[in-house]
């Protein structure tokens, strides 16, 4: 049997990766057969161009050249990982998908949203998640828990206010437009957030999620 496919989205500083490892450990406590992946990486083609897309501020990448560099990583990351991983019966959760490609390179870049679409079928050979958790925050709240935490900014991090804005209106405009779409505030602690997600994941797939949880707690 088919696993789930569920992604985190949303802009840099909600909380995405924590929330991640959050539910790692949750359904490790579930024995919930499960794989975690990141994008882009993933694989070593996947990582490769994280380390190019992300890492290199100082090289001019065109819009379409960004958009072409992170769907070779989806690419193989679907065809080497995801699929083989579903395929098996487990859940895979992805720190992003296909959604960050239509917010960040289709809104934010200016690139025709279909057909940043048209590209990613192509990419995903059609695979699309079975639920996208848009955890979402105010810029301002999302910028400064950015700042804290001491990493240092990626090159796409580094883009000005007005790309930041055009992201996140992007996000919430597919929340309307795009299936499996479910938007969950990451206002609080990590652990609150936490929360929503788990009941949101409890509610959407309770065959999976709801069978042992009260047991874990």
């Amino acid at each position: 049997m088919s696993g789930h496919f569920i992604v985190l989205e949303g802009i840099d500083g909600v909380g995405k990766t924590t929330q991640v490892a959050l539910l790692a450990e949750w359904m490790n406590a579930l024995e919930v057969p499960h794989l975690m992946v990141r994008e882009p990486g993933g694989t070593p083609l996947g990582e490769a161009v994280r380390e190019l897309v992300l890492g290199r501020s100082e090289l001019d990448v065109s819009p379409r050249s960004e958009l072409m560099l992170l769907l070779a990583a989806r690419a193989a990351l679907v065809l080497d990982v995801v699929r083989p991983a579903l395929d098996e019966g487990k859940t895979v959760v992805a720190d992003r998908f296909a959604l960050s490609t239509l917010a960040y390179q289709g809104y934010g870049r200016g690139i025709d949203v279909e057909q940043v679409r048209r590209a990613i079928e192509v990419a995903t050979d059609g695979l699309r998640p079975d639920l996208y958790v848009l955890l979402d925050l105010p810029l301002e709240e999302a910028l400064e828990r950015r700042g804290a935490n001491g990493q240092e900014l990626d090159r796409i991090e580094l883009e000005g206010e007005a790309f930041r804005v055009a992201v996140r209106d992007g996000y919430l405009a597919l929340a309307e437009s795009e299936p499996a779409v479910e938007i969950v505030s990451a206002e609080g602690s990590p652990g609150d957030v936490h929360q929503r997600v788990r009941a949101l994941l409890e509610a959407r797939f309770p065959q999976t999620f709801v069978r042992l949880s009260a047991d874990v707690g």
